[in-house]
C-alpha cells in the first residue's frame, strides 16, 4: 500500500510574489470590497428606512444585497489577509467553508434574479392583479424557496467535492477554493464530479435563464403595446438594470465553469474567477438599484442629500 499523506490544508494562489504587488493587490481588494459593503448595506438601510419602498420589488432587491454582500465576504477578505501578511495557507474546514458559500451564493444570486424576472411580469403584464399575486406571504415563500434550494445545493455540491481524497498536492490555483481546482489537484478520480458539477451549473442556468427569457418575452410584448411614450420608459427602466446583471452574472459564471479545457490558463482561470465572484455584487447596487430614480429622491427627501450615480 502506497503511502499517502492526508492534506489539512490548502495553498491558495498568489496575485505576485512582489511584495509591492501583494501591498497592491490589498489596496485594490479593500477598495472593492468596501464599495460592495457600502452600495449593498445602502440598498437595505434605505428600503429598511423608507416606507415608500416597502413594496415586494425592494423586497427582493434587499435580499439580493445581502446575498452579494455574503458572496464578496466569502472570497475576498481571506484573500486580503493572505496578500497583507504574506501567507497564501487556507484550513481544510476553511476551504470548506469557501466552496460553500461560493456555491450557495451563486445559486441564490440567479435564483432571486429569476424570481425578480417574475416579480416584474407580474407588475407588467398584470397591473391590477400585482398585490393580490405578490401578497407578502409569496414573496417570503419566494425568497425562502430560492434561500432553501441555494443552501441544499451549496451541501451537495461541497460533499461532493470533499469524499474526493487530496494527496498530491494541496496547490489551489486560484485565490480562493473553487471546485474546478479542487478537482485538479485530487488524486482520485474526478470523471463523475466534473460531469456532475457541469450538470448542475448547466441544469440551475438553463432552468432560470428560461424562465427569465420567458418572463421578459411576455413582458416585452406588453410594453410594445404600450401607448405612452413615458409608460414604455418607465417599464423599461425596472427591465433594462435587472435583465443587464442577469447576463453579467449568467455569462461569468458560464465562463468560469463551462469553457473548454484548452482555454484555461492561470491567468484566464484568475480573471474569471474575479469576473463572477466580485463584480455581480460591486455591479449590482451601482447598475440596479442606485440609478434607481425612487431610492435617489426617497434619500434626497430623508438626508437633504443629492444622491446621483
Amino acid at each position: 500500500m502506497v503511502n499517502q499523506t492526508v492534506v489539512t490544508e490548502f495553498l491558495l494562489r498568489r496575485f505576485s510574489d512582489m511584495r509591492e504587488l501583494q501591498i497592491l493587490h490589498f489596496m485594490a481588494f479593500l477598495f472593492l470590497y468596501l464599495a460592495t459593503l457600502m452600495g449593498n448595506f445602502l440598498i437595505v438601510t434605505s428600503v429598511a428606512l423608507i416606507p415608500h419602498l416597502h413594496t415586494p420589488m425592494y423586497f427582493f432587491l434587499v435580499v439580493l444585497s445581502l446575498v452579494d454582500a455574503c458572496f464578496i465576504s466569502a472570497t475576498v477578505p481571506k484573500s486580503m489577509v493572505n496578500s497583507l501578511i504574506n501567507d497564501n495557507r487556507i484550513s481544510f474546514a476553511g476551504c470548506v467553508s469557501q466552496v460553500y458559500l461560493v456555491v450557495a451564493c451563486a445559486t441564490a444570486e440567479i435564483s432571486l434574479l429569476a424570481v425578480m424576472a417574475y416579480d416584474r411580469y407580474v407588475a407588467i403584464c398584470h397591473p391590477l392583479q400585482y398585490m393580490l399575486i405578490m401578497n407578502w406571504n409569496a414573496c417570503f415563500q419566494m425568497a425562502a424557496a430560492a434561500t432553501v434550494f441555494s443552501l441544499i445545493n451549496g451541501i451537495i455540491q461541497t460533499v461532493n467535492t470533499f469524499r474526493l481524497q487530496f494527496c498530491w498536492s494541496n496547490v489551489v490555483g486560484q485565490y480562493f477554493c473553487d471546485i474546478p481546482q479542487l478537482l485538479r489537484i485530487s488524486c482520485t478520480d474526478t470523471k463523475f464530479n466534473e460531469i456532475f458539477t457541469f450538470l448542475c451549473v448547466f441544469t440551475v442556468g438553463s432552468v432560470c435563464s428560461a424562465f427569465i427569457v420567458v418572463s421578459y418575452s411576455y413582458i416585452f410584448s406588453t410594453v410594445f403595446k404600450i401607448q405612452s411614450g413615458q409608460g414604455k420608459y418607465k417599464a423599461f427602466s425596472t427591465c433594462i438594470p435587472h435583465l443587464t446583471m442577469f447576463s453579467l452574472f449568467v455569462f461569468t459564471v458560464m465562463f468560469s465553469y463551462m469553457r473548454p479545457k484548452e482555454m484555461s490558463s492561470p491567468s484566464v482561470d484568475l480573471l474569471a474567477a474575479v469576473l463572477y465572484a466580485v463584480l455581480p455584487p460591486l455591479m449590482n447596487p451601482i447598475i440596479y438599484t442606485l440609478r434607481n430614480k425612487d431610492i435617489q429622491m426617497a434619500l434626497r427627501k430623508r438626508t437633504g442629500m443629492n444622491v446621483t450615480w
